[in-house]
């Protein structure tokens, strides 16, 4: 007898929890964010500019919820030389391509700050999975087997607190 598969249909549903009260204090939370880090998103983006001229933020293209892409913001820390499309972890020596900046911004965190912008408009959450590379394909794969592909990703999550 075959086994039988969980359909979309099956899974986990959604809840007025997830789809109301989460997302309002996502907006929520993600709006103050943005109005309270304004004068320091203007400071970062004038630092990232005189560091290496350029745009000030990098967008990623990620897995998102039902394994869609989207594509994330963050505040540009590597170099404008540096090779285009290509996971910062297969680079011959990545550390020559971050700027000054960009190490001060990475040992913080604080290059991750303009998901907020993703979190308000709702292709992100506070908290969830953290969303995968296009090219992850393993991990999306092991991801199904716990349905968090199921879920808005987040900009932090168990993984990242632990």
């Amino acid at each position: 007898m075959a086994q039988k598969t969980a359909t979309n249909e099956q899974k986990t549903k959604r809840t007025f929890y997830d789809l109301v009260i989460k997302r309002a204090a996502d907006i929520l939370i993600s709006g103050l964010g943005i109005l309270i880090l304004l004068p320091l998103f203007l400071i970062l983006s004038i630092i990232i500019v005189i560091d290496d001229p350029g745009p000030v933020f990098f967008t990623q293209k990620r897995i998102g919820i039902n394994k869609t892409y989207i594509k994330i913001h963050k505040f540009r820390s590597m170099k404008m030389s540096t090779p285009h499309d290509m996971p910062t972890h297969l680079l011959e020596d990545p550390d020559q391509y971050i700027t000054r900046a960009g190490r001060f911004l990475r040992r913080f965190s604080i290059d991750e700050l303009p998901q907020l912008f993703d979190i308000f408009a709702g292709k992100m959450a506070l908290i969830g999975p953290r969303c995968a590379l296009w090219h992850q394909a393993a991990l999306v794969e092991a991801r199904d087997r716990y349905e968090a592909n199921d879920i808005r990703p987040g900009l932090t999550g168990w993984a990242q607190i632990n």
